[in-house]
């Protein structure tokens, strides 16, 4: 399994070749904010794991296993957020908030909040209650 360091660079590789159809040591950089040498640093890593293929000057292809867990942590970030808004969770802080617990669940946690997002899709009556009980328990707090 991969650390969650390599984690958010599978995630963003992944998201980058959905968006661009490529991912560059730069775009990757750019991305995630951090300096091309630590991106090549990890993409030799990930390449010597074989969740990508790295050729020097020429870029970088995700493996079929590199595609199948970048899909996989898309979606966790995804529905952590989703989960989030649900739950009522101010819209400025969600990203943050994503970013600190998504590799500290288990992928048990993550289908069962999975279940949860799709329960109240599936019953937007719910959301309203819980806003309703929300919005009493903020009322108590003032």
């Amino acid at each position: 399994m991969p650390t969650p360091s390599m984690e958010d660079y599978l995630e963003r590789i992944y998201m980058l070749i959905e968006e661009k159809g490529y991912a560059r040591v730069s775009d990757i950089a750019d991305a995630l904010e951090v300096h091309p040498s630590s991106v090549t640093k990890m993409v030799q890593k990930l390449d010597a794991k074989e969740y990508l293929i790295y050729e020097k000057y020429r870029g970088l292809v995700l493996t079929a296993k590199g595609k199948k867990i970048g899909k996989r942590l898309v979606y966790r970030h995804e529905l952590l957020e989703e989960f989030m808004k649900i739950i009522g969770v101010n819209e400025e802080g969600i990203y943050e908030d994503v970013e600190g617990i998504e590799h500290h669940l288990s992928w048990d946690a993550i289908d069962r909040i999975g279940d949860l997002v799709q329960y109240f899709e599936e019953n937007p009556k719910r959301v309203e209650d819980l806003r309703l009980v929300q919005k009493q328990n903020d009322e108590l707090n003032e």
